[in-house]
């Protein structure tokens, strides 16, 4: 970004105010907000006035701070790139309103891929419009905690921005399944990262809030214990664990689960919920998948049985009842 003309002219602009009465700690929020951009030495990298801006948004600061900084980083673009003065009677915005307009430029595309192939499919323009804005938001969390991109996308990072740090639920599970609308939707441009985010997002539920019953210790030290080649879990226990840590399946729908249910080509699990008879269709993650993989191939006795996890003892049977399993750890 060239600020050479904001260099040269930027006493015009305060003269400018000073001689039009703006208060005195209007003009020096102006005179802060230039040195620090005309000092700023990752100026280089910036290339409008936005990006300005969104520096401030990875960090820690109140909406009315954040509001302050686009008035007047926005002033400032104005006079600089337009030659436009304040005249007290509109507030200079610094973008359009609304979360796609803040987005990094791989997260735009994806909302603009996944508006243009809906468009196609024919579905509703109000229903692109909710499935997009929610994924707009949901992406601006992400860029919020620094992240601008699919491929650093993390789970942790995912789950915050549906889980309180106390496990409160604190995004509704319709704002969920929008947001996943578009990845979907996406997973052809992007095969690798998407069906990821995907595998990220919680099991949340329609009429009540999902609660974090497991610390992040708790849960590290299932993980511990499913990976330990050492203990005395068998290849099955190990993969039904992990399918129901990672996916959130209940325990009949695991016990369910069909050979034909998997879809090793597209990596995805179809499974019709027991409990409540709806469809769903899950992204089959590589540490699901090879888990699974393992035991099939190195464990699963020589049966007829159509059901992924048998009985251990003949007549190899489906599983009738899959408890919970607790592992203590030394």
């Amino acid at each position: 970004m060239n600020l050479q003309n904001l260099r040269h002219n930027y006493p015009i602009l305060i003269s400018y105010m000073e001689r039009n009465d703006y208060s005195k700690s209007y003009i020096n929020s102006f005179k802060y907000e230039i040195k620090n951009i005309l000092a700023a030495v990752n100026s280089d990298e910036w290339s409008c006035y936005t990006d300005v801006y969104l520096e401030y948004t990875r960090k820690s600061h109140s909406p009315g701070y954040l509001r302050h900084k686009r008035t007047i980083i926005g002033a400032i673009e104005q006079f600089d790139v337009y030659d436009r003065y304040p005249n007290r009677i509109r507030r200079h915005e610094l973008f359009e309103r609304g979360a796609y307009h803040l987005l990094s430029s791989e997260f735009k595309s994806v909302i603009e891929l996944y508006c243009e192939v809906e468009k196609k499919r024919g579905k509703k323009h109000t229903t692109i419009y909710t499935e997009s804005n929610n994924a707009s938001t949901f992406f601006l969390s992400l860029q919020q905690k620094g992240i601008n991109s699919l491929e650093k996308t993390t789970e942790e990072e995912v789950l915050s921005i549906f889980m309180s740090p106390d496990g409160t639920q604190i995004r509704s599970c319709s704002y969920k399944k929008n947001v996943a609308a578009v990845l979907k939707a996406c997973i052809s441009y992007y095969p690798e990262t998407c069906p990821k985010i995907l595998a990220f997002l919680p099991a949340l539920r329609e009429t009540r809030k999902n609660i974090q019953y497991l610390t992040s210790e708790e849960i590290q030290k299932i993980k511990d214990a499913l990976t330990d080649g050492k203990n005395m879990l068998t290849l099955r226990d190990k993969s039904i664990g992990t399918l129901a840590l990672y996916t959130g399946l209940r325990g009949f729908d695991i016990s369910g689960l069909r050979l034909d249910d998997i879809n090793w080509d597209k990596d995805l699990i179809y499974i019709r919920q027991q409990k409540t008879k709806i469809p769903l269709e899950l992204p089959l993650t590589a540490v699901v998948g090879n888990s699974i993989y393992a035991y099939l191939t190195s464990e699963r006795p020589c049966t007829e049985s159509k059901y992924v996890f048998v009985s251990q003892h003949k007549p190899f049977g489906r599983l009738k009842k899959i408890a919970l399993v607790t592992w203590q750890s030394g």
